[in-house]
């Protein structure tokens, strides 16, 4: 397989996109929530809900567009997913209660396969041994779209709570015209699943692939310990930046963006001479145990400055992802790229229906108690476990990358 940096540039651009309107509503979504529920506890609580939600409809819905994307190809798939999340944001810009909230997460969840198809896309267009860079450059364009979307959405919130929204949604509805206009299919008819039987779309079945094959069996336990800390973060960094920092949306989206840079440049130009230079399993290792040091940090950071060298380590903890999707990849063959994509995003979204209540609940007991890093440090102890467990996989498995001799 040749390498196709046309349409590498192609999805990058339509992620970008993408990422730059999920970026927009991080710093306000919260302050919407606590504004329709009443209080900081429910606010933390239906966020919590509300993240379960979405990846309920998330677990049952991304491994059926995975599966669809291997008949029908990618193309068509990310346009339906670009479309719904483009009709999410009209709903959270116009939600007059929390009721409607939860239909617009639905409808997010029920199409939120961007991110799975643009992965099988990469594995279409990418020979394996270039696939842990590619996917390091879609980190990477996840970060500059974090650079972008935060530092906007601060900005715009400052003018009201439903304003980024707004222009969320007008950002991936250009996104959805792009795809319809520029965006090539990566999946010849040739490589295609040519029978779609009814059972291949029960939400379940794509499971199944956990157990097919070894190395995502191997790594299960590893997924949700490390998808259930990744979930700390994501519910409960805005409620933690509110309270301790008395941080605004745009105090919250400078910092966002300042994160976003640092983790463009870490999976952009990091990745691939780590990799080169130490191999896959250490690059794997350092991202695990950069991203342990930053809950530890964060558990106890009460100062602007401790939170933002939090960052800076966090950021390393963007090694560890890329390198675990390129070892998957190169396990299964060309046509099954969508399927176990989808597996792995059903097994997250599985971890998303826990994580996000587990989470703000932990920290609504904290903060409660008068250590609201408590959440943080629950985080610390997941990763931990996470990092001794896929350690022990590793050793099993071949390493990529020759480290430097002498």
């Amino acid at each position: 397989m040749r390498s196709r940096p046309a349409a590498m540039i192609f999805i990058l651009l339509t992620a970008l996109i993408d990422i730059i309107g999920i970026g927009l509503i991080i710093p306000v979504l919260p302050g919407l929530v606590k504004e329709l529920a009443g209080s900081e506890v429910a606010g933390a609580r239906t966020i919590g809900l509300l993240t379960a939600a979405y990846a309920v409809m998330q677990f049952i819905f991304a491994p059926i567009l995975g599966v669809l994307s291997d008949r029908f190809g990618r193309r068509p798939v990310l346009l339906f997913a670009l479309t719904g999340m483009a009709l999410d944001y009209l709903l959270l810009a116009f939600a007059p209660n929390l009721a409607w909230l939860f239909v617009g997460r639905i409808l997010a969840g029920i199409t939120g396969a961007s991110l799975t198809v643009a992965n099988a896309y990469i594995a279409d267009v990418t020979p394996p041994e270039a696939r842990a860079r590619n996917f390091g450059l879609l980190g990477a364009t996840f970060g500059v779209g974090f650079i972008l979307g935060p530092a906007l959405g601060g900005l715009l919130g400052e003018y009201g709570l439903r304003v980024p929204f707004l222009v969320a949604a007008g950002l991936t509805g250009l996104n959805v015209l792009y795809g319809l206009f520029v965006l090539p299919e990566s999946l010849p008819p040739s490589a295609r699943t040519r029978d779609l039987r009814r059972g291949d779309l029960n939400p379940l079945k794509p499971l199944a692939a956990l157990a097919q094959y070894p190395i995502l069996r191997s790594l299960t336990l590893t997924f949700v310990l490390l998808g259930l800390a990744g979930q700390v973060i994501f519910s409960t960094w805005v409620l933690y930046t509110e309270r301790v920092l008395s941080w605004s949306p745009s105090q919250n989206g400078v910092a966002l963006a300042f994160f976003g840079v640092l983790t463009a440049a870490v999976q952009g130009g990091l990745i691939g001479p780590f990799i080169a230079r130490f191999g896959e399993r250490r690059t794997i290792m350092t991202g695990l145990v950069s991203s342990v040091l930053e809950f530890l940090v964060l558990s106890v950071a009460r100062s602007g400055p401790l939170l933002y060298a939090s960052l800076v380590v966090g950021a390393l903890g963007g090694l560890a992802n890329p390198a675990i999707q390129g070892l998957i990849s190169r396990q299964v063959g060309e046509t099954e790229q969508g399927r176990v994509q989808g597996a792995i995003t059903s097994l997250n979204s599985l971890v998303g229906v826990v994580g996000p209540i587990v989470a703000t609940s932990v920290y609504a007991a904290g903060a409660g108690a008068g250590f609201p890093g408590a959440a943080f440090l629950m985080g610390a102890a997941l990763s931990v476990i996470g990092t001794f467990v896929l350690l022990g996989v590793l050793r099993g498995l071949p390493d990529t990358g020759r480290p430097a001799q002498g």
